[in-house]
């Protein structure tokens, strides 16, 4: 990435802020642009940045990015109904491209951690006591998530697999590729055959996206009339 284009993204992001250039955190949820793509290569510290973009950094931005991060957070929750999961953040995002990145909440901690930051900017918010009553019973279990990193245990991973039988395709999930398609293949009449799998540690969050996705193609439980794009587009992920 060019860092002209770093620049003119600054100042564009912080025109439509009234003038105030957005904060590291925020400029991703706006923008997409990463860390990895400016930090090493133009500027050490995202202060630099703002400064060769002409403008002088604001010391009480973080602030105000929690404050944008959690109300983003706390609308979504109050439109559920429940507490997200990160497919169904992802899915915001993609109709909403002012709803920030799912992984930027990741700067509060796991998800717990994420739930108890919400349930404080609910307590200090008026107006919120739907929100901060989802929220109470996840962050209870925000003590229990503070493991040191070392001590963690990794995700478990699993696959949400696409597989066709005739005209239809079922979506699903295991944590054996091709397990399912050995079942399936002495149930049904014709053959089944895999598709594509995504590796995913949110199996269950990434099978109800695409469910929902192409709930306009759904012909019985798990099986899809899925058009050549639709394949295509699943196609297209490897990891969620």
């Amino acid at each position: 990435m060019k860092k002209q284009h770093l620049l003119d993204e600054i100042e564009r992001t912080a025109e439509q802020n009234g003038g105030v250039p957005l904060g590291r955190q925020r400029f991703l949820a706006e923008t997409g642009i990463r860390e990895s793509d400016w930090t090493g290569r133009y500027w050490t510290k995202w202060s630099d940045a703002v400064r060769d973009a002409g403008y002088v950094p604001n010391t009480r931005q973080r602030a105000f990015d929690e404050d944008y991060l959690l109300e983003k957070l706390a609308s979504l929750v109050r439109e559920l109904g429940y507490y997200p999961v990160v497919a169904e953040l992802r899915m915001k995002r993609g109709s909403d491209p002012e709803f920030p990145s799912h992984n930027t909440f990741a700067r509060f901690g796991r998800k717990a951690q994420v739930a108890s930051a919400l349930l404080s900017w609910c307590e200090s918010s008026p107006g919120w006591d739907d929100v901060q009553a989802i929220c109470a019973p996840l962050a209870v279990r925000a003590e229990a998530d503070e493991v040191p990193v070392e001590n963690e245990t990794a995700p478990a991973v699993g696959y949400v697999y696409l597989l066709k039988s005739g005209k239809y395709y079922k979506i699903g999930r295991s944590n054996a590729p091709g397990r399912r398609e050995y079942e399936l293949s002495i149930q049904l009449p014709e053959p089944v055959v895999t598709v594509h799998t995504i590796k995913t540690d949110d199996s269950v969050g990434i099978e109800q996206y695409w469910h929902q996705r192409f709930e306009e193609r759904r012909k019985n439980g798990e099986w899809f009339e899925l058009r050549r794009e639709d394949v295509s587009a699943f196609r297209r992920r490897k990891f969620m």
